[in-house]
């Protein structure tokens, strides 16, 4: 599912602005667009996640079969 591996993708990139790099960019917080990108994908993997389970039911198939007996 595309929208599952770009939640992932955003979570790494979040990640690694915010906790692996230590830049000085003038105006911008990295370590801020880094924390908004990680909660942005994990509400986008939650919501795909959610929306997944909706369209693919994996409970309970009720199965009916006709048997004629001559």
């Amino acid at each position: 599912m595309p929208a599952l591996g770009f939640s992932l993708f955003l979570i790494a990139v979040g990640a690694i602005l915010a906790f692996a790099v230590n830049v000085d960019v003038s105006g911008v917080s990295l370590y801020t667009v880094g924390i908004i990108l990680l909660i942005v994908g994990v509400v986008g993997a939650l919501l795909s996640m959610l929306f997944w389970t909706s369209f693919a039911p994996f409970g309970h198939h009720d199965v009916h079969e006709d048997v004629h007996v001559n």
